[in-house]
């Protein structure tokens, strides 16, 4: 089975409230990421992803060295002749100390949310992600 890596950011800012970003596809929401490039690593994937599919800048974002997310899931990859992949998604977590203005570049949009776990956005990924999230922050306090 085919095996692809995507990497990418759940970003995060304190001020006035403490809010996450999720981008807006059609019928559901996501995380700016994408796959590994060759020569690159996890980290340097996932800030080129983020700024890509936001246009907030890697230098303006502090990552949590301390935090990362790891999910291994199977699915149909269109642009691989629509066979099942066995795919390695790999979230950072980071933080931004100002607003930016968002330019969605593979999304409809976008939303910030306000931090009140547990969340239940999305079943898949987005929820495992935030209540992963909510652990390390709970341990960290």
């Amino acid at each position: 089975m085919l095996q692809v890596r995507s990497c990418g950011v759940i970003l995060f800012k304190e001020k006035p409230h403490r809010k996450f970003l999720l981008m807006k596809h059609a019928h559901r929401f996501d995380l700016p990421k994408g796959h590994v490039e060759a020569g690159e690593t996890d980290e340097q994937c996932a800030m080129r992803e983020m700024w890509e599919e936001t246009s907030i800048p890697a230098e303006a974002v502090r990552l949590d060295p301390t935090f990362r997310f790891e999910e291994v899931y199977h699915p149909v990859e269109p642009r691989f002749g629509n066979d099942k992949v066995e795919k390695t998604l790999v979230i950072f977590l980071g933080w931004i100390d100002k607003d930016f203005v968002i330019k969605p570049t593979e999304h409809a949009g976008y939303e910030w949310w306000m931090w009140r776990p547990p969340h239940q956005i999305q079943r898949f990924t987005i929820d495992p992600l935030l209540a992963q999230v909510d652990a390390h922050f709970r341990k960290s306090s």
